[in-house]
């Protein structure tokens, strides 16, 4: 296929006014006349990444499907990905060794998240908290050089105090599962307005962006004079695809204001805050946030934690209503661990709905799901028992075509880690290093 366009328009093309810079999805005006579409593709369409926190493992008995290879049959917690079955791969048997307490360091087993996405082990006691760079970050030096933001943190769960957490553990292992350097970790965002204002804000002040919305209901009404110029430009395609763009950034917008208004108002001055009140909004907030930034290319790598180790929110909509953590600790027992699998499909639930969100957002030849790659895992796989084994890993994406889906990879116990799997990530985005954390080899996953 060969684009032909009237007017090349350029790839950071923004609606802008005081405080607002609305950046674009990838529009067929924006790739060069007469390009063939692979090469088009190769410059215009990036990989992406993110990584999603569950903490507290998973229901044993209902995670893992009983057959191998492709065409499996999806768990019951697994049960919501079924239609994306193209691009998931689930992955069973892998442990987390560097989760482990010692007899040199005990305890602290609600204290490690920071090992997600570092394959390292927290220092008990240290003078500061030290990790490691995170694979999100890593893939951000790369791809995220000439991106508005070079990578976002979200989550749905304040963090506590820095100082002694657990155990002699910095609470920064838990706060955060993105660092930047060894021993800075990166705050998480939980606030919907405020992540939204990075998104889609002109690097102004907060006394600016909260005077820009005193003026406009909502911050498309600043910018509509330029939007009629725009689509002068544009080919009927585009139009509807930059109309259905900004309606979603308008609607995100306008589910975020409810949710400020419906929330229990803490003081600031700066920005309105709210955190909604239902748990099942915030996370649909904050991955709809992700979705967007990805489709306007503001950012190509994202983490999401979806809570915090010792989390006790509960959740309603699962159908059961016992808080996280305590869920968790079932018992080994069978009507115990069967409202815990609830939980688990629950949150596999709104997962899927984001990846078919990015699925349904067109890019080059594809979509934008089949340009990246999602990494969802705990640091647990039976909580009841503090167990860094068999913990429960789903991939989903394609990141550039090429990472084949429809797959349940079985290891056999106590051989194969998540940290080997982070170095195999790091290979497909065309990372080479010799080791990430404390991994050995990479592990066959593509």
């Amino acid at each position: 296929m060969i684009f032909i366009t009237r007017k090349q328009l350029a790839r950071r093309t923004f609606l802008r006014n005081a405080g607002v810079a609305i950046a674009l999805p990838l529009l067929d005006a924006m790739v060069p006349a007469l390009t063939p579409l692979a090469q088009a593709q190769s410059i215009l369409v990036p990989k992406r990444f993110v990584g999603v926190w569950h903490p507290q493992g998973a229901a044993p008995g209902y995670w893992s499907p009983l057959q191998t290879g492709s065409d499996f049959e999806f768990s019951y917690i697994t049960k919501p990905l079924e239609k994306l079955r193209d691009r998931v791969v689930l992955i069973s048997g892998l442990d987390v060794p560097e989760a482990f307490s010692t007899e040199e360091e005990p305890g602290g087993n609600h204290s490690r998240g920071a090992v997600f996405l570092s394959g390292a082990r927290a220092r008990r006691n240290a003078v500061s908290p030290y990790i490691g760079v995170t694979i999100d970050q890593l893939i951000a030096q790369k791809f995220g050089k000439d991106t508005i933001l070079s990578s976002i943190q979200l989550g749905v769960e304040d963090a506590g105090n820095y100082g002694n957490c657990n155990w002699g553990y910095s609470c920064a292992y838990t706060n955060s599962v993105s660092w930047v350097t060894p021993t800075q970790p990166l705050p998480t965002e939980i606030n919907p307005r405020i992540a939204f204002e990075r998104l889609f804000g002109d690097g102004a002040s907060a006394e600016d962006r909260l005077r820009s919305r005193k003026l406009n209901a909502s911050i498309l009404d600043s910018v509509t004079g330029s939007i009629p110029e725009l689509k002068r430009e544009l080919g009927s395609g585009d139009k509807l695809r930059l109309d259905t763009y900004l309606e979603n950034v308008r609607e995100l917008e306008r589910r975020i204001q409810i949710a400020i208004a419906n929330s229990v108002a803490e003081p600031a001055d700066e920005v309105p805050f709210g955190i909604p009140r239902g748990k099942g909004e915030h996370f649909r907030l904050m991955f709809d946030l992700i979705a967007l930034a990805f489709e306007a290319d503001i950012t190509r790598s994202a983490t999401m934690m979806m809570g915090r180790d010792l989390s006790g929110f509960n959740y309603p909509e699962s159908g059961t209503t016992g808080g996280w953590h305590s869920t968790s600790h079932h018992g080994d027992k069978p009507a115990n661990i069967a409202e815990y699998a609830k939980m688990n499909r629950y949150h596999v639930t709104v997962v899927a709905e984001f990846l078919k969100k990015l699925r349904n957002i067109p890019e080059g030849d594809g979509n934008v799901l089949d340009h990246m790659l999602m990494y969802m895992g705990s640091n647990m796989g039976n909580s009841h028992r503090h167990a860094h084994q068999k913990v429960p890993v789903i991939l989903a994406g394609g990141i550039d075509g090429t990472f084949k889906g429809n797959r349940h990879l079985l290891y056999p116990d106590n051989t194969e880690k998540t940290s080997n799997m982070l170095l195999s990530i790091l290979h497909l985005y065309g990372i080479q290093r010799d080791s990430i954390g404390e991994s050995t080899k990479p592990l066959n996953i593509a």
